[in-house]
This record gives structure tokens, sequence and C-alpha cells, in this order.
């Protein structure tokens, strides 16, 4: 059955305009609803509802609208409350509902002006009854009056769409907002290219491949370029592990969380989710304080500050402090410049890396509570859960993955720094082949303090608590294969963590880490098929 054919124009459903006498917020939910200007299929039936992104995307599109509209602006028309449109908007919403036809648009354009008067005239009312202390529903009111009878129009209620009252200023939700970009490659190709100024800047400095004398007289290199916790960690596994995290949570917010919440309200769904992410403003401020006082400013003034002024210190030499045994090289200044720099990146690095931790956490209770009631029909809705719960599965695996990895580098640093060994490579090597001869390493350790090992410990305790909640509020059932999978590969990376520098033979270890974690990096389910692992680009 196809409906008449004054419904269809220009290949959208019309929805001829009606004095119906509605306010603005009755009408435009009704036409909404309705799908009135949505696109129809070969039967003439629109395509669904209007949603806030919908719409939004139909009104940016308007050739002459240029400035577009924002979604929040079209969210709080879907929302009940007093908030109006501005005449502009009522142009753009008429061109919209009256299919972009200009008699069809015109008459709409009249229909939401009186409806928007309407809900003015309502909203004065109420002002003047709650100022006069009387209740609207005793006075007797005249429906049929014309409204400038009824009430007059201020300046300030006319053509206005009230903007929400000034937000007051919240890290959780700016933090939520840096990870949950639009792009997701946006926020990891910035610690890239700071990773990357780095190594160009330390290249200028002459400290990117120095070598000092070590307590046997051999030269040990030092270099900046040379260190995994500064290139491998910031330039590989620190962008991936941010980029893995920003398409979790644009799936989530995009995708995964209105196929659980099964609602047409998506402005009221995004509401939810940011009371979620608020609930846990006190964790921010705490990771905030403790990378920037912490992690950045206190460990720089320990670590590279005071032996530069003071000289000395129980400290490793590397490139942070080479000047104090190679002044030939750079000076102490140039060195507390650049070290007060890469600080205050990494602080800001392991920031973000910790924000993307609390995101996941947040995901997964958020991911519990809309699972646990079932909407629609339960076999249909479990099986939602099963595909949701199975891309944010893999998304945490994945990050764990990374944030071990991030851990290995720093721990392979300190421990090496604390070595005779004149290389990091010639470490490793001289590892493995005293394993493969059957004989001692014959490696000797200095009296050093490193607390990057300490750093790196918190590191993977963050990260095998963010796994371990994830997937048990995530997993389904019918993945136990893939959990368990997961749990096991993750367990035998912390114990290669572990094993560094613990006894001979530790590289093999290690190279075995290596290749697990490109596989479960490559391919999440290790192995295993089952669901239609349905997700957004880097959730997979």
């Amino acid at each position: 059955m196809q409906p008449a054919n004054h419904l269809v124009k220009n290949g959208r459903f019309f929805v001829p305009p009606a004095d119906t006498g509605e306010n603005f917020k009755a009408l435009f939910k009704r036409l909404a609803a309705a799908g009135a200007g949505r696109p129809v299929d070969a039967n003439g039936f629109p395509e669904g509802p209007w949603t806030p992104d919908l719409l939004t995307d139909a009104i940016s599109q308007i050739d002459a609208n240029r400035a577009g509209v924002e979604l929040r602006t079209v969210q709080l028309w879907f929302q009940d409350n007093d908030k109006g449109i501005s005449s502009d908007n009522i142009r753009w919403l008429a061109r919209v509902f009256g299919c972009n036809d200009p008699e069809a648009s015109s008459s709409w354009q009249a229909e939401l002006s009186a409806s928007h008067a309407r809900l003015i005239a309502e909203r004065r009312l109420r002002r003047r009854d709650a100022q006069s202390g009387n209740d609207p529903s005793d006075e007797d009111v005249d429906d049929e009056a014309p409204i400038d009878d009824q009430v007059g129009v201020d300046a300030r209620d006319e053509n206005t769409e009230e903007p929400e009252p000034a937000r007051s200023f919240s890290l959780a939700q700016k933090s939520e907002a840096m990870i949950g970009r639009q792009s997701v490659l946006d926020l990891p190709s910035l610690i890239f290219a700071g990773a990357v100024a780095l190594g160009f800047s330390s290249l200028f400095l002459g400290i990117h491949s120095v070598t000092y004398a070590n307590a046997q007289g051999m030269p040990k290199q030092v270099g900046f370029l040379f260190a995994p916790n500064w290139t491998l960690l910031f330039m590989v596994f620190m962008p991936l592990f941010i980029a893995f995290s920003s398409g979790a949570l644009s799936y989530w917010k995009a995708a995964g969380r209105r196929r659980l919440a099964a609602r047409d309200d998506s402005a009221a769904g995004d509401e939810e989710w940011e009371r979620k992410v608020e609930s846990s403003s006190l964790t921010y401020w705490a990771v905030l304080f403790i990378c920037v006082f912490f992690a950045g400013i206190f460990q720089w003034v320990s670590v590279r500050l005071k032996p530069l002024i003071h000289g000395g210190g129980n400290y490793a030499i590397d490139w942070g402090t080479i000047s104090l045994v190679r002044p030939d090289v750079v000076s102490n200044f140039s060195e507390a410049i650049f070290t007060a720099l890469a600080y205050s990146y990494m602080a800001g690095s392991f920031y973000v890396f910790l924000v993307a931790n609390i995101i996941f956490y947040t995901i997964a209770s958020d991911y519990r509570d809309l699972s646990a009631v079932p909407r629609g029909i339960f076999e249909e809705y479990q099986a939602r859960c099963v595909d949701v719960g199975g891309v944010i599965m893999r998304a945490a695996f994945r990050c764990g993955i990374l944030g071990i990895l991030i851990a290995v580098c720093m721990k392979l640093q300190a421990i090496y720094l604390a070595t005779t060994s004149i290389s990091i490579i010639d470490w490793i090597a001289g590892d493995f082949l005293a394993l493969a001869k059957g004989i001692n390493a014959g490696v000797e350790w200095e009296n050093v303090v490193s607390p990057t090992q300490y750093t790196s410990l918190i590191i993977v305790l963050v990260s095998c608590f963010t796994f371990i909640y994830t997937l048990a509020q995530v997993a389904p059932d019918s993945h136990r294969a893939t959990r368990n999978r997961m749990a096991a590969a993750i367990s035998f990376l912390v114990a290669c963590y572990l094993s560094i520098g613990a006894f001979n033979g530790f590289s093999l270890l290690l190279a075995c880490a290596a290749f697990l974690a490109i596989y479960g990096l490559v391919d999440p389910r290790l192995g295993v098929r089952t669901g239609s692992g349905k997700g957004g680009i880097y959730v997979r």
C-alpha cells in the first residue's frame, strides 16, 4: 500500500501543515516522530523518524545555510523544555519539513512561527503567574483569544533560542571530549608530533647519540634516540593506545550505547552519559595532580634539575644528565631546559593515558547498567549486547597489550642504565647468546636509583585493572574462549615484564612477548571467530 502522492514531494515525505494550535515543542515532536521531510523508500514511506544527528546534518546540508547548526541546539528542540528557536532556524526547519518545495516551505515557516509564538506566550504566562504566586490552572484563560491579546511578546522572547545556562568548568567533560574527538587520529598525531619534536631537539643539542665511560671504562650509549622509553613508547605504543581508546569511545557514543539503550531520544542518552562521566570528576583531578606535580614537576626537579645544579646524586647517567660527565657535549643550562620540556610532554601524555583508562572504566560500567535491563525482544537484545560487548572487549584487550608494552619500554631503559653494558641492544643480545650457549651473561650492576621502574609498575597495574574490570563487565558468555585467551595473553605479557633483568634468558621471553603482542593487536580475537564483529575502524 502506497501513501497518497500528495504526501511525497521531491522524493521526501511531506506532512501538510494544519492549524492545530500546538506550541512549537508539541508540533516539532509530532513532525520529528512522523519523519516529515525525510527521504522515502520505493513504496513512499519515510525512512524513519528524525534524530538530532540526522536533523543537524539535513539542516547543515542546505546550500543557503553556510553557518550550519550545532548539534546541541537541535538536541534542545527534542527536549522537554521552554527553550525556543531563532528565526533563522525556523527558516531552515521549514525548508526541511517543506521538502525543499518553495510553497510548502513558506507554509511551514508560517506554521512554525505561529507555534513558536504560542510557546513564548505560554512561557511568559508561566513567568507572570510564578511572580504573582497564582496557579495558571485556576485562571480562566481564553484559549481561542489571539495570542497578542493574551500576552505581549517582549524583545527578549522574540526570535530567541534561549542559551543553556553557563556551565562551570568540568575537567571530566573536557578530558572525555579530548579523547572522543571526531577524528581518532587527532590526539595520536599530536602525541607522535611531540615525540618527533623532542627527537629533533636532541639532535640539535647533540645528545641524540652520546656515550660516556662506564665503571669498566667502556663507552656506554645513553643517547636520547637510543632510549626506548622516549622513542618506541611515544612514537609507536602511546599513539596506538590513544587511537584504540578514542575509537572505542567514539563507537560507544555513536553506536554501541544507542543500540543497548534502544531509545530515539539521543539527547537524553547523551545527558546520561555526561552524568556518568561527571561522576568520576574527583578521579580526573587526582590523576591531573599526580601527573603534573609528581610525574612532571617533582620528578624533574629530583632526577634532573638538582643533579644538574649540585652535581652528583645516586641516579643513573643518561641523556638528561650527560652534561655532568660530558660538559663538552652540552651545557647544564641546555640540559635543564630540554629535560623540562621533555618531562612536561611526558606528564601530559601520561595524563591522556590515564584518562583513557578512566574512560574504559566508565564505558564498562555504563554497559553493565544498560545490559542489566533488557529492552525489546529478549533474544534480539541479547544479540546486541553480545555484539557491542565484543567490540568493547577487543578494544580493551588491545589497549591492555599496549599499556604493558609501554611499561616494558620504561623498565628496559631503567634496567639497562643500571648495568655495565655498552648499549641496550648489546645487553639484550648478550643475554640471548648467553642463554643459547648455556653460560652466564656476565652483566655487572651499578649502584644507582631509577624511579622509572616504579612508574612502569604503576602503568602495568593500571592497565591490568582496566582490562580485568572491562572484561568482567562486558565479556559475554559466547566469547568465553576469546576471553580466556585474552586473559592468558595479558598474564604472559605481565610475566615477561616482571622477568626483565631478573634472570639470564629473559630476552627469550621478551621475544615471545613481542610476537604475541603483535598478533594480539592484529587479531584481538586470537583466532576465535564468534559474533558479527561490527564496530568502528579502530575497534573492530
